[in-house]
């Protein structure tokens, strides 16, 4: 990415001239891309409706996932299929009748493993003995006891209108598609305001989104219209534990425990409520009586029944309480804190009377979710930053970190190798807001967009772009150029590894659909090849940190979200939130399927100014190294036109 001013300024921040792009276009080929909502093996001509016929030289496996009660999973789920034999492993992601097929089986053992967003992970073995036979599994997933359990309402009186738009949301919500979740849930909100179950809908939403004090209003209120809802009670006391209000979080979950005596979690959070507050019998009650209510689901809570013992002084119980508790989850984020807390408890046990003071045991809670550092100062015109914000990811899912980064780059790589240059026609919409996000100035302007992509030496990219407005000079809003977008993706191009530290967070969802996220950042030790901000005759690095989405099944990059490593007071460039969302475009012609980049958001507080900028690309041209392919642009805009004097980076 890069900003500058006409020269006569005397900045301008540019991509680094050895590596940079301006789109990534992730190539897969129309052969091989199938729909994650199609059946990937009907036949055209099928002899009977609905009987699913095979193109595979070697055996099928057709799995089928379940609920508890033995119906179809009423969302996506996520199957990983690893083959014994050779250490391979492919994904796919169920259809609407929550069914996936593998085809192309070998003989051998299988390792499948499922996950749904509010289901416990199932691992089943499983041995292919024919190599063309047709295999029908069924997967049956048990509920997540610590997930909260989303229900349609029930509420007889509730509008017809709203009812319908609240069931939408739920179907969003069981997705994982937040987005349209809050939109269906406001909106009968609208024609609901007191719904109980709306206001509790929408307080788990906002849980989600780690928007704390959104998620209590509206726990509140639902509350308020049922008190006797134990749900809502316990997520309301999980809030408030999460924003550190532990007095209102003990009164909320001791109504809790009250109106639902089985409701485990209630029992459990009310013992770290205690827990807390220093009244350590009371925690220690609460956590025995999770642990025998959760059905063995409820190992976390050992660590506050462990904490409790210690500062009772049963030094023996509470190691036996921590032991248990990394015997079953011995790969634990928090296991070596655990340890480090029982070496402690060692210590102060095997120590002479007197000698060791009843010191208070640090308190040690593993959260059932991913807390966010709370910031000391809410930007309220920009989204979270990659590092405030880390999105929920399914439990037990391990990542394949180094098949998934790779797989990424060959798609980048592949771009690289079979595509010159491509045309866009470019919307952009230039805001300069307020502190609040509200739009102090508002322009809108349209492009034709060329860039030239060429590797002047191995790993070594160079592009040229070029914008024309009806077939002139373009003018800029603000006298500001957005070039290089997105050279994101090019952080998973193979050259560029060394550069950057990668982290696959697990499996998240963008849009309803599962994805592998990715962390990045740009190493200290290592030179920066992205983003360079030019001020006169000197340069000065950005680096640049983020997240990116990655489909699980074909490994394309669908989002990627960045953001600088750290401020930088010095050239007045406090911060730069860059959103890049992509998507498929087929080219009929060479029956090819690229992701382009659909739309790309760019926030950043330039020299005491903030300024939103929204670039939308559509009407795509592709040249290939062989073949030119046009989709039409639309009437009255001009073709695209090089200037004469293009500036390359």
């Amino acid at each position: 990415m890069r900003h500058f001013l006409p020269s006569e300024y005397g900045w301008e921040l540019v991509m680094n001239p050895r590596f940079w792009c301006a789109f990534v276009l992730l190539l897969s080929f129309q052969a091989v891309a199938q729909s994650l909502n199609s059946d990937p093996f009907a036949t055209a001509g099928a002899p009977t409706a609905g009987t699913k016929t095979y193109e595979s030289t070697g055996a099928v496996l057709a799995l089928r996932v379940l609920d508890d009660k033995r119906i179809p999973l009423d969302r996506q789920s996520v199957i990983k299929l690893e083959n014994k034999n050779t250490q391979t492993a492919v994904w796919q992601t169920t259809a609407d009748k929550s069914e996936a097929y593998f085809t192309d089986l070998g003989v051998g053992q299988y390792e499948i493993e499922v996950s749904a967003m509010g289901y416990l992970t199932v691992h089943k073995t499983y041995s292919v003995v024919g190599a063309y036979t047709t295999y029908n599994v069924e997967i049956t997933l048990q509920r997540d006891p610590t997930s909260v359990d989303i229900k349609e309402p029930n509420a007889p009186d509730m509008p017809s209108k709203a009812r319908k738009s609240t069931q939408r949301g739920v179907h969003a919500l069981k997705s994982g598609n937040l987005k349209d979740a809050q939109k269906q849930l406001e909106a009968a909100l609208k024609i609901a305001p007191n719904s109980a179950d709306i206001n509790f809908l929408l307080g788990y939403l906002y849980f989600l989104k780690k928007d704390f004090s959104a998620a209590q209003g509206f726990l509140v209120k639902a509350v308020t219209a049922d008190p006797r809802n134990a749900q809502a009670l316990t997520l309301l006391g999980r809030v408030r534990l999460h924003t550190g209000d532990s007095v209102a979080a003990k009164a909320t979950l001791e109504d809790a425990v009250a109106t639902d005596p089985d409701y485990w979690m209630a029992h459990y959070l009310l013992a770290d409520a205690y827990l807390q507050q220093h009244e350590y019998e009371k925690a220690r009650q609460q956590a025995d009586i999770a642990i025998d209510r959760s059905k063995g689901a409820g190992n976390s809570a050992r660590l506050v029944l462990g904490q409790a013992l210690a500062n009772l002084g049963k030094n023996e119980e509470a190691i036996a309480a921590l032991e248990t508790f990394l015997h079953q989850s011995s790969e634990n984020t928090q296991a070596a804190q655990v340890r480090e807390l029982i070496a402690q408890i060692k210590a102060r046990a095997a120590a002479p009377a007197g000698a060791v003071s009843a010191s208070v045991i640090t308190r040690l809670v593993e959260s059932e979710v991913d807390d966010t550092q709370l910031r000391l100062s809410i930007k309220t015109w920009e989204p979270p930053a990659v590092d405030d914000a880390k999105p929920t990811v399914a439990a037990g899912v391990v990542c394949p970190q180094g098949q998934v980064i790779s797989e990424a780059g060959s798609g980048v790589k592949q771009l690289v190798d079979d595509i010159s240059k491509f045309s866009a026609i470019e919307e952009l919409l230039h805001e300069n807001v307020d502190e609040l996000g509200n739009a102090i100035t508002k322009e809108t302007r349209h492009y034709n967009y060329l860039a030239e992509i060429s590797e002047t030496q191995p790993g070594y990219l160079e592009v040229a772009e070029y914008r024309t407005e009806h077939g002139e000079v373009p003018q800029f809003p603000d006298n500001m150029v957005s070039n290089g977008f997105p050279t994101l993706a090019f952080v998973f191009h193979p050259a560029m590894w060394p550069n950057f530290d990668f982290s696959c967070e697990g499996m998240g969802e963008l849009n309803g659909k599962a994805m592998w996220l990715v962390h990045f950042r740009q190493r200290d030790d290592r030179p920066n090849r992205i983003q360079d901000f030019k001020i006169g005759s000197m340069i000065y690095s950005i680096n640049l940190k983020g997240r990116a989405w990655i489909t699980p099944d074909m490994f394309r990059i669908a989002r990627i979200e960045s953001d600088l490593v750290k401020p930088m007071p010095n050239i007045q460039l406090l911060t730069e939130h860059q959103v890049i969302e992509y998507g498929p475009v087929r080219f009929p012609k060479k029956d090819v399927q690229l992701w382009l980049p659909k739309s790309a958001d760019l926030y950043f507080d330039f020299r005491k100014h903030r300024y939103y900028r929204r670039h939308s690309f559509d009407h795509f041209m592709l040249f290939s190294t062989d073949t030119d392919e046009k989709v039409a642009g639309p009437k009255g805009v001009p073709n695209t036109q090089a200037p004469s004097s293009p500036e390359t980076r």
